[in-house]
């Protein structure tokens, strides 16, 4: 019995300490191969991708304190300028202003940490931030971007990885409009342009112009009532054949084909009027689940009309 129960132990002992050795072996992979292959993710437009295998580059490999300042610089900024997650960007901002404050990217940081705050609707909080920061020179901040350099802004670089997205988020009937070198040209100098004359109007204080401000929220309410009503209202407009079909033979009427007078000549069958039909089924369907949300909300919210006091 003794003997089995030592035997037992051995092989426990055995198996945990192959366990051990494997852990202490460390990831398979070369460092630089992981980091070179982040950076490919982003030059594809990955950028969820890109951001999970930078963590995973932090969390397996030992580099030295720049380097993880770098990193998660890279990090915060594919949320900031790639996936427009202002408090995911911000955190990462954070993390590098706490545990990186001798890194060269401080001033930057400090500076986008103001941006976040203010896109995240924190005015006080970024006019705080932007009293604390702390003002380095901004030629010594390393700036890791996608591509060749195509244009500069004083220190502020512009690489060919930055001008195609920028291209990328246009419309496609525009987008096709630049894909020539000469054509990305033009755009690129529209763009810089533009830079030059936002960066102009927020020194002259314009960014805290009462008009300005206002014009700024309601641009931000449109976006986010056109956001939910994508999501609540046109997601739930899918209309089905059999769907086609009732709204066809109850409206028939609505399917004719006429002469050049108007007069009615005959009607038309569901294959012909097929395109007409769905567009007025799902119009129909849009408003239907429109205004039954909207009768929710008047409910739910208790909300009055007093027609009588309108002059």
């Amino acid at each position: 019995m003794q003997r089995y129960a030592a035997f037992v132990f051995v092989g426990i002992f055995s198996i945990i300490t192959l366990l051990s050795c494997q852990r202490q072996s460390g990831p398979s992979l070369d460092g630089d191969k992981l980091r070179e292959y982040a950076g490919d993710l982003v030059n594809r437009s990955l950028f969820a991708r890109a951001i999970e295998v930078y963590d995973d580059y932090l969390r397996d490999y030992k580099v030295d304190e720049t380097e993880q300042a770098n990193v998660n610089y890279i990090i915060a900024d594919l949320y900031f300028e790639r996936l427009h997650d202002y408090e995911a960007a911000l955190a990462y901002y954070l993390k590098v202003k706490h545990f990186y404050p001798q890194s060269s990217l401080m001033d930057e940081t400090n500076k986008k940490i103001v941006a976040c705050l203010e896109r995240l609707g924190s005015s006080a909080d970024a006019q705080q931030a932007a009293a604390e920061a702390v003002q380095l020179d901004p030629s010594k901040v390393t700036k890791k971007r996608p591509g060749e350099v195509v244009a500069r802004i004083g220190e502020r670089e512009i690489t060919q990885g930055d001008l195609d997205f920028e291209i990328g988020k246009l419309p496609p009937s525009v987008r096709d409009q630049f894909e020539t070198p000469e054509q990305k040209l033009l755009f690129l100098r529209e763009y810089v342009a533009t830079e030059l004359l936002f960066d102009t109007a927020q020194r002259a204080g314009f960014d805290k112009d009462p008009e300005v401000v206002e014009g700024a929220f309601q641009a931000k309410k449109s976006l986010m009532v056109q956001k939910l009503l994508a999501d609540r209202v046109a997601a739930n407009t899918q209309i089905e054949e059999s769907d086609l079909e009732l709204y066809y033979q109850a409206h028939k009427d609505e399917f004719v084909e006429k002469d050049e007078d108007g007069t009615v000549i005959g009607e038309l069958s569901l294959d012909q009027a097929r395109q007409q039909v769905a567009q007025q089924l799902t119009r129909k369907k849009y408003m239907d689940t429109y205004q039954a949300m909207i009768e929710k909300m008047l409910l739910t919210e208790n909300v009055q009309f007093y027609e009588s006091r309108i002059q």
